[in-house]
């Protein structure tokens, strides 16, 4: 990148700003996730068919992220992500819109595309400014995705209690979301690419430092996806208890989350990234034991709250660490998002393919199995920490680390 210089205070303002975009990013899911049964009665799909379309958002974002660099390169940081954030808040439109399977498969691979290249641009910025800031901010940042995320649901779940037709109600959503997209991102970093800086690749392998570091994160949003799809029917089924109470454990255990990312960066900063993902580790398994011996539905969310707890810093430092581990941060954090993205995909289908051969809690065995493998090889988040460069004082002027 070209040595943009930046004072302090300009940093801390694009440091809000791109929080704010992570907050406008986690309200789009949260809108679509409420409003998923209406689509798929909308399309008059069974849940095989809803599943097998819902599996294309993935497969959007795997096959979009890597571009989002040689976008960015293109038109530089803050116009790149402008107009990926556009995107990605008006795709929401799209699922609302389809009558069939084949169109709902099609809006969201469209839909996943445009989410992939927003957070890999988004992700690679934040990574910038705790270059500048020398401090960690991924956990909160990502914090403030969850925190957009459940203001989406509340919104989508009053749209849904006032039987509204998503189609509207996506519509209006598309139409604030964006507006306030495109408000925060006049304020984020304008990184531009230096004159002789080549273009990155279109499509390439990550590097090996990302795969290791996505297997740190893929253990994490493997439990997460468990946790989220899951939590509420082990409580249903292995404990008897209400919808109400089953659909509280679920909220309990994203709140738990969207809490300990938000005062997350205060812990790595004084602790550092490897003892605090190895300490969420163990919390994690922890709170798995809890959930498999649990016999009462407090022990059982319990449980629940502890796995939150461990494993949720745990995707924004890998995002942080990939963005620090070489000269190419958007490959990098596209790569580890790819790994992510893909466990997240798998997760609830194999949780759901164990359960069915033996029991849900033997999948839940083997959620604190892979708990257990953040503190194993939560070292390799030290890649990051070692190449983070210093910066100046706050005083003084902060040029782009990067030649």
């Amino acid at each position: 990148m070209s040595d943009v210089v930046y004072d302090r205070h300009e940093v801390r303002r694009a440091r809000y700003a791109v929080a704010a975009v992570f907050t406008v990013h986690g309200a789009v899911t949260g809108s679509f996730a409420t409003r998923v049964p209406w689509v798929q009665e909308h399309a008059h799909l069974s849940a095989g068919e809803l599943g097998f379309a819902l599996a294309f958002t993935a497969f959007g974002a795997s096959c979009a992220m890597p571009l989002a660099g040689r976008i960015s390169h293109r038109f530089g940081s803050r116009t790149a992500l402008r107009g990926l954030i556009a995107m990605w808040t008006l795709s929401l439109i799209l699922p609302a819109l389809a009558p069939n399977l084949l169109t709902l498969c099609l809006a969201m691979f469209v839909y996943g595309a445009s989410a992939g290249m927003a957070d890999v641009a988004m992700n690679a910025l934040g990574v910038e400014i705790e270059h500048r800031l020398d401090k960690s901010i991924m956990s909160g940042l990502h914090g403030m995705w969850s925190a957009g995320a459940l203001i989406g649901s509340a919104g989508g779940t009053l749209a849904a209690h006032l039987g509204a037709d998503a189609r509207v109600h996506f519509a209006l959503a598309a139409a604030t979301l964006t507006a306030l997209g495109l408000l925060s991102c006049t304020w984020v970093l304008d990184l531009q690419p230096a004159e002789d800086e080549e273009p990155p690749p279109r499509f390439a392998l990550p590097p090996r430092s990302a795969l290791l570091i996505g297997a740190v994160g893929f253990c994490a949003v493997f439990a997460e996806g468990a946790s989220l799809d899951w939590s509420a029917v082990f409580l249903r089924d292995q404990l008897d208890t209400s919808a109400a109470l089953a659909a509280a454990c679920t909220t309990g255990f994203m709140l738990t989350m969207a809490v300990a990312r938000l005062v997350g960066d205060a812990v790595v900063n004084r602790f550092g990234a490897v003892r605090t993902v190895r300490a969420g580790g163990v919390l994690a398994v922890l709170g798995g034991l809890l959930i498999v011996v649990a016999g009462e539905p407090v022990v059982a969310m319990g449980g629940f709250a502890l796995l939150g707890l461990g494993i949720a810093v745990v995707v924004p430092l890998c995002f942080a660490a990939a963005g620090h581990s070489g000269p190419n941060p958007s490959q990098a954090i596209a790569g580890v998002a790819t790994i992510t993205y893909t466990s997240g995909l798998i997760a609830p289908g194999l949780i759901g393919g164990v359960a069915q051969a033996t029991s849900l809690v033997v999948s839940f065995v083997l959620v604190t199995v892979l708990a257990g493998g953040l503190a194993a090889f939560a070292g390799v988040l030290r890649t990051g920490e070692r190449n983070r460069p210093k910066v100046s004082p706050p005083s003084a002027a902060v040029p782009d680390p990067r030649p």
